[in-house]
């Protein structure tokens, strides 16, 4: 499968300022990911750390906070990681299932579900 990127809006839980740009969709990834400076300049600030397994199968300690998320007209809310200001910015499946948000990998296309699983 390729590359899907899809443009995503990022604030701080009842915040207003929006951290806004494309973010790659990975499938493989449970949470988001954006770039510290980024997040703290919309008011997005850390509430724990976590430690997450990389795709080379070492582990690394990352801090995460609480965010709102838009993208493709639904609006969720969850964990975001504080990542390298040079990371690229990616969305996790826990934002895409809440979204209710697929991706059909035959078209490498995102679609709405008509209704989000209980």
């Amino acid at each position: 499968m390729g590359f899907i990127y899809v443009p995503v809006s990022v604030k701080a839980v009842g915040g207003e300022d929006r951290y806004e740009t494309r973010f790659l969709l990975d499938t493989g990834a449970i949470d988001s990911m954006a770039p510290e400076t980024a997040l703290r300049k919309v008011g997005v600030e850390p509430v724990g750390t976590k430690t997450y397994e990389l795709a080379d199968g070492s582990q690394q300690d990352f801090r995460y906070g609480l965010a709102r998320i838009e993208f493709m007209g639904a609006i969720t809310a969850g964990r975001i990681i504080f990542g390298p200001d040079d990371a690229e910015p990616f969305l996790g499946v826990t934002a895409l299932a809440a979204a209710g948000v697929s991706i059909d990998p035959s078209t490498q296309t995102l679609r709405k579900l008509p209704a989000v699983r209980l």
